[in-house]
This record gives C-alpha cells, structure tokens and sequence, in this order.
C-alpha cells in the first residue's frame, strides 16, 4: 500500500510539484517577452515577427515530435480539432498579440491577457469541463487584483491606437481561453508534445500568408543582432519550451489551476521593465506581487 501511494503522488522539488515550478517558469518567459517583443517590433514588423517565429518553432517541434513519437498517424476527427485549436490559439492570437502590443503599452496589453484566468475558470465551469471552488474563486480575485495594482502602478493611458491594441488583446484573452479548455478535453488522449506540435503546425500558413509580404521587403542586412537574439528567444523559449510545458500543465494539474499563473506575467514584466525600458518598480507593485503570490498559492491548494 505504502508503495502504491508513493508511486501515484505528484513529483515534488524542494517541497513544490514540479508543474508549479514549470508554470513559474514559463510565466518568467512570458513575462520578459512582452518588452523584448517591444523592442524587436522596432525593426521587425508584426507579421513578419510572427510568421518567423512560428515556423521555426513549428520545425523545431516537428523534428522533436518526429524523433520522440515518430509519425503515428491521428485519428480523423481529433486532428481536426487541435488543427481549429492551433489555428484560434495560435493563428488568432499571434495576429491579435503582435498588432496589439505594437499598438498599446506594455501595461494595457498585460492588463488584459491577465483576464484569461477568470474566463478559462468561468467558461470551464460553464462547460463542465472543470469545477471551481471557492477557494479558487478567492485565489483568482486576489491575483487579478495583484495584477490591477501592478499596472496601475506603470500607468494606463486610452489614446485611440491604444484602445484598438486593447481590443486586440482583449481578443488574444478570449483566443488563449478557447485554446486552453481545448486542449484540456484533448489531453487525455494525447502527449503535451503531440497536442504542441500539430496546434503549432496548424498556425503557420495562416500567419506566413499574412506575414509573406513583410518578408520578402525585409531588408535583412539593416536587423541588429539585438532584434534577432530577441526573435530567438520568442521562437524557441516563449513558443517552443512554454507552450511544451503550459499544455502538460493543463493535462497534469487542469487548466484553472495552470491559467492561473498568468497573473504572474505582468509582475515579471513591470520588474523587466524597468532594466530594459527604463521603468523603475513602485511600491504598488510590490503589494500587487504580494496578492499575485497569495492567489496562486491559493488556487494550487
């Protein structure tokens, strides 16, 4: 009996479930990617960006998919869900988030995507695909509160090209909510990697038919080494590794307790922030991280 239960019991590090120190991670990721996606639109425009990334991240993972799974073919009707799933998650949301980041503030854009948790626990609970409990309900009021604090503590301005990069990513968090609830009902059937790879697949002729034209003018000699290191690290951390370890999160733990570590995003994207965009941290946010850590930490229980 003793060896079954420690056969079944969650895997640990240093007393936390490894899930809880995957999404740590992947919400470090996103969160240093909103500035270093900022910069690299500087020289890269939106399509352009977008379409790069997601094919060498959709190669990347193919070749890791091939070489891990081998070419298993997928049954009919599942392919062609995760094919709709990569194309709202990915596909959607990629457009949404590139024209919408280069559009509003760095704080407007966090502000909005960080909803997501709120939608994926409601929608979920909506659909029966996950209940919520109160606990849950406090964990998730407690970080987006967190969240508000931080932001506001950078500043919120409504100028007209901001609001339609507000609306865009208000959309992103609909898109990303849509994905996440996907992907739960898929996880029981297939791999993080599986599901990774074909949604990925799925969202790059979309996105290189947008992006196509932008490439082809790109004068590729006038790109700094900074917006390509910035590219790379989009591609193969915020894409690759994130996504990888998001969607074993939701099969693992489910999606409301791993949505939840999106409110951790704009947190690390204030404290980024500041070396990179010359935005130093206030004492707002500090209270802001405070609530973020004692919202997640509930919702974990």
């Amino acid at each position: 009996m003793t060896t079954h239960t420690q056969a079944t019991r969650p895997a640990t590090f240093a007393g936390l479930p490894f899930t809880d120190l995957t999404m740590i991670l992947v919400a470090v990721i996103w969160g240093v990617n909103f500035p270093i996606t900022k910069l690299t639109l500087n020289e890269l425009s939106p399509p352009a960006f977008a379409a790069l990334r997601f094919a060498g991240a959709a190669l990347v993972l193919w070749i890791i998919w091939r070489m891990r799974e081998g070419a298993t073919p997928l049954p009919s009707a599942t392919l062609k869900k995760l094919l709709l799933l990569g194309v709202i998650g990915n596909t959607v949301y990629q457009v949404a988030f590139t024209y919408g980041i280069k559009l509003t503030s760095a704080a407007n854009g966090s502000l909005l995507i960080a909803i997501t948790p709120a939608l994926v626990a409601a929608f979920g609970t909506i659909l029966g695909i996950e209940r919520i409990r109160r606990v849950g309900v406090v964990g998730i009021v407690l970080a987006i509160g967190g969240v508000i604090l931080v932001l506001l503590s950078r500043g919120l301005s409504f100028s007209r090209d901001e609001l339609i990069g507000d609306l865009l990513m208000l959309g992103c968090a609909i898109a990303w909510t849509i994905y996440t609830l996907g992907v739960r009902s898929l996880s029981n059937e297939l791999s993080s990697l599986t599901i990774t790879t074909w949604s990925m697949i799925s969202a790059v002729p979309g996105l290189l038919l947008i992006g196509l034209p932008d490439i082809l003018r790109l004068s590729w000699g006038t790109v700094s080494l900074g917006a390509w290191s910035g590219l790379v690290f989009s591609m193969l951390l915020s894409l690759v590794l994130s996504y990888l370890l998001w969607n074993e999160s939701v099969r693992v733990a489910g999606s409301n307790r791993t949505a939840i570590y999106g409110c951790v995003v704009p947190l690390v994207a204030a404290l980024t922030a500041w070396p990179t965009l010359g935005e130093v941290p206030t004492w707002l946010q500090g209270v802001g991280a405070i609530l973020i850590i004692s919202g997640v930490l509930l919702t974990r229980r």
